[in-house]
């Protein structure tokens, strides 16, 4: 039976769209599969892990075609798909167990699996909170503060970022444990109550590969134990994460004195000169403060050394605190103001990196012993 004629990309986008939370090994080989639909004259694109599940649609290229349904190995095809050449016209056609690509001479037969073992999530109820948000802003926010999500804690709760909506704000927060990112966002209306979510670590990482720099509207919506983002085409539902995220206002510091503003980009490439001598497992550096000067030092275990001076405006008491250097240029390198604002208490507490004039960003860095 044949299923769809069309030229590769219009096969391609929408494939790439979804693949990217397909993993190539799987216990369950269902998982690798795609889902291509024929349903009201739209042809349908999903793909899940179980606890992720996106879905995109294009319009239907064969109006004159009847409603079908297919699973099929999705990075095989998307594979496929690619090594074709541009502008190929593409074939696809079902055969008892199996789908066969045709473009030119080229022709691929891939095995599929029942439909009806494709683990769809069921059909969402209605939103407990629903917010929409342009898409460029979004995925600035997602940016300014997803490198701080934990990578493989047993806190599981870590491997993922807090999206909060309260009042007329959307706030979103991550933390490793030894740092913390904190956005804020004004929303047009106030929420009737809180929602807070945990967001996995997966999500956050496709949401940030999908969103578009554009002005065009994404629509988050909470679920009971979802969260549906809606954009562009694009539906992803997510699983949230079960768990209490850490009390962000507890780690946000105040009342730091020693304090002084610095251009980010001069900051930033004078710690990536520096981090050339650091010592690979510990990545510290040390800042030493004092009156109209910031001292760089970085050392290694074969007691080299790299030193760095910068001048500032900056007349408050001495100071000689360490850090983990990488947790420095990760924060300088996803923010793009001009200038930011560093404050200390003393060489034990934490650092506070924010930008001056700006309460909607917050970042805290915990010191280290050198």
């Amino acid at each position: 039976m044949k299923l769809i004629e069309t030229d590769k990309d219009t096969l391609l986008k929408p494939l790439q769209t979804v693949t990217g939370i397909v993993e190539r090994r799987h216990t369950l080989p269902i998982l690798s599969n795609v889902l291509i639909e024929r349903k009201q004259e739209k042809i349908s694109f999903v793909a899940t892990d179980l606890e992720i599940q996106i879905t995109t649609s294009t319009e239907d290229v064969n109006p004159d075609s009847e409603e079908y349904a297919v699973t099929v190995a999705a990075k095989k095809l998307q594979d496929i798909l690619r090594a074709l050449p541009d502008k190929a016209r593409v074939i696809l056609e079902t055969d008892e167990n199996r789908l066969r690509a045709k473009a030119g001479k080229s022709r691929f037969s891939l095995q599929t699996l029942p439909v009806e073992d494709f683990p769809k999530f069921p059909e969402g109820t209605e939103p407990q909170a629903k917010i929409t948000v342009q898409q460029k802003e979004l995925k600035h926010m997602l940016s300014l503060v997803q490198y701080a999500m934990a990578q493989q804690d047993i806190r599981y709760y870590l491997n993922g970022l807090l999206l909060l909506l309260e009042d007329n704000y959307l706030r979103v927060v991550a933390t490793d444990g030894h740092r913390l990112a904190f956005a804020l966002m004004t929303l047009g209306a106030p929420q009737e109550e809180k929602k807070e979510v945990i967001l996995p670590r997966k999500v956050v990482l496709e949401l940030a590969r999908l969103l578009n720099d554009s002005d065009e509207p994404v629509t988050v919506e909470i679920l009971q134990n979802q969260v549906r983002f809606s954009f562009s085409n694009v539906i992803l539902v997510s699983k949230v994460v079960d768990g209490k995220f850490p009390d962000y206002n507890r780690v946000i510091p105040t009342g730091y004195e020693k304090q002084f503003d610095i251009n980010r980009l001069l900051f930033l490439q004078t710690l990536q000169r520096a981090s050339i001598l650091s010592n690979e497992k510990f990545r510290g550096v040390r800042l030493i403060l004092t009156s109209g000067n910031l001292r760089i030092v970085c050392n290694n275990s074969e007691q080299e050394e790299a030193q760095e001076e910068l001048e500032l405006q900056y007349d408050g008491d001495a100071l000689d605190i360490g850090f983990n250097i990488t947790y420095l240029l990760d924060v300088l390198n996803n923010l793009s103001s001009e200038t930011v604002r560093c404050s200390f208490g003393d060489a034990n507490s934490s650092a506070l990196i924010a930008i001056p004039g700006n309460d909607d960003f917050k970042y805290v860095v915990m010191p280290m012993r050198i």
